[in-house]
């Protein structure tokens, strides 16, 4: 059932955002070298490795870290990223992993390839069992901020509440916060 929910909603989501990805495209590719997607190593379903598209926000020598442990994040920023973080508009494309099966629309974030400890963790309470999201139960409930055992409490809790119900909450949750931010990191 969740299967069929997501495909829903990237039907009614490739409807209504499809002029607006098609600029967002257009504006990172005018605006920075480089391609305008950035395919991230992620952990998936099982700890598989998937390559997870986002637009690319940050320039091409970032560091393959989490935002949060850069030491001035913002030193790494194209010229329309902070816009495109803030907004979550560099989010998008991962409607593409939601149709490839290699995420859901809501679920735990996908860890990158090297955050170990959180992988582990997750791991160790059969969290990975889940597919990923784009967004989750930590999501909205403090994203990055989280310390990485509070995260995985709240995707614990999501994996033992995981519902449609549960889902459309934090699918609303996500586009307040969205709407509501003043600041970025994911």
């Amino acid at each position: 059932m969740k299967r069929i929910f997501d495909l829903i909603l990237c039907v009614i989501a490739f409807s209504i955002l499809g002029v607006p990805l098609l600029l967002v495209y257009l504006a990172v590719k005018a605006t920075s070298k480089g391609p305008a997607l950035h395919w991230s190593k992620r952990v998936g379903r099982n700890n598989e490795i998937f390559l997870m598209p986002k637009f690319r926000s940050m320039k091409l020598n970032t560091p393959q870290v989490a935002t949060h442990l850069l030491a001035d994040p913002k030193q790494y920023l194209t010229p329309i990223g902070g816009f495109i973080r803030k907004t979550s508009l560099d989010e998008l494309p991962q409607l593409i992993s939601v149709v490839k099966g290699d995420m859901s629309f809501v679920g735990p974030r996908p860890a990158l390839f090297n955050q170990a400890d959180l992988i582990e963790l997750r791991t160790q309470f059969g969290v990975e069992k889940l597919r990923p999201g784009i967004t989750g139960w930590a999501q909205v409930n403090g994203r990055d901020e989280l310390p990485i055992p509070v995260k995985v409490d709240y995707d614990k809790f999501y994996l033992n509440n995981v519902s449609i119900g549960l889902d459309i909450k934090i699918l609303f949750m996500t586009v307040f916060k969205v709407l509501k931010s003043d600041g970025v990191s994911h």
